[in-house]
């Protein structure tokens, strides 16, 4: 049997091992104390960041044999069937590639049955914004009388698309994106279970790669370490082999960039540029590190104290360098700067040669160091 990749391996199996949803575990929690189960949830935010994860955990309470307070008991048939993936009872649909009303009636024909073993049915519906308008009226007559074995929890990354008849019948929960720190400290967690030696600045960008998705950084630590640990089982994977994987250049090439832009030198800023490509670096994922560098530069300008929040995977060498280099730059001109550094990303996926709009966006940034001296 081929091992589990590491995010599903790692999955919470209780709500305290969850991270970074505290807000919505606390509600659900309080609720499961006191016995109070809606009829139907719905789970909303970034993906990666645990909907499905938690609405397995909420079929897993609600059916626990031997529940005590809010944490299913893990040891119990119910509990045991929900972790091996053979529970009838758990139904799982993606509405990405079953949007349509067949599949709904079809559902709402099964709901009509008792649980086969369990003490609710329990129907996740996964990226519920893709149902069809049909579709949507269909669940809606389901969700407005439902039987009391029944419990529905919807999710999706696209609130906007979902219906507001369907909203009101649900209870909401917003999910977030999980905090850099605590993606790090689940990390370095996962490394120590699974012996894997690594750098801590390289944990750090495996975390910001995940953009506050704990489920792909969690992915991308198991290729990391499945290509590095065949390849160099005694060695400490590095910081730099990371960078490698991502096609993603070192904060030191970001920093320079900037410091050429602040002092005008539009040659070399294109020189340096080119360069990044020639080193092998993705430069889309270049652009992206320079907005976010331009981003923190921006808040710690308005307010040095913001750096944990804002900023808390740079080192104190690192946040002095950006703190000098905002002083070259005055509000309303790193707003702008911003602004065209966004355009400009988006603009970058559909060019060729990829780099041509941000080497024009630097022509329009020293202009606008120009214009504003």
């Amino acid at each position: 049997m081929p091992e589990l990749v590491l995010y599903r391996k790692y999955r919470p199996r209780t709500f305290k091992e969850i991270v970074g949803q505290e807000h919505v575990v606390r509600t659900l929690t309080n609720a499961l104390k006191l016995d109070r189960i809606a009829h139907a949830y719905l789970f909303t935010g970034p993906r990666g960041t645990g909907k499905t994860t938690i609405a397995r955990l909420l079929a897993k309470a609600i059916n626990c044999e031997n529940r005590e307070g809010f944490e299913p008991c893990n040891r119990c048939p119910s509990c045991l069937e929900i972790n091996e993936n053979r529970a009838l009872d758990l139904i799982e649909i993606d509405a990405a590639s079953n949007r349509g009303i067949d599949e709904i009636r079809e559902l709402r024909d099964g709901i009509k049955f008792t649980p086969t073993r369990l003490k609710y049915k329990v129907f996740i519906i996964d990226e519920v914004h893709m149902l069809t308008k049909e579709a949507f009226n269909a669940l809606l007559k389901t969700l407005e009388e439902p039987p009391s074995h029944a419990v529905f929890v919807l999710a999706t990354t696209e609130i906007h698309k979902v219906p507001q008849t369907i909203i009101s019948r649900c209870q909401r929960f917003d999910f977030i994106k999980v905090p850099v720190l605590k993606i790090i400290e689940r990390l370095k967690f996962i490394c120590e279970r699974e012996k894997i030696n690594i750098e801590d600045e390289a944990l750090k960008l495996i975390a910001l790669q995940g953009d506050g998705a704990l489920r792909d950084s969690e992915g991308l630590l198991g290729q990391i370490s499945v290509l590095y640990t065949q390849n160099r089982p005694q060695d400490k994977i590095t910081l730099k082999d990371v960078q490698d994987f991502l096609g993603v250049a070192d904060i030191s090439a970001v920093s320079k960039l900037v410091d050429l832009i602040s002092s005008k030198k539009l040659s070399e800023a294109i020189s340096h540029i080119n360069q990044v490509i020639d080193n092998g670096y993705d430069i889309i994922q270049f652009t992206k590190h320079l907005v976010g560098y331009f981003h923190k530069m921006m808040l710690l300008k308005v307010d040095p104290n913001l750096y944990r929040l804002v900023a808390p995977e740079l080192t104190e060498e690192q946040f002095n360098v950006i703190i000098r280099q905002g002083e070259n730059f005055s509000s309303s001109n790193l707003n702008k700067i911003l602004r065209i550094l966004v355009d400009t990303e988006n603009e970058m996926k559909f060019s060729n040669p990829p780099q041509l709009p941000l080497e024009l966006a630097i022509i329009e940034i020293i202009g606008l160091s120009e214009d504003a001296s």
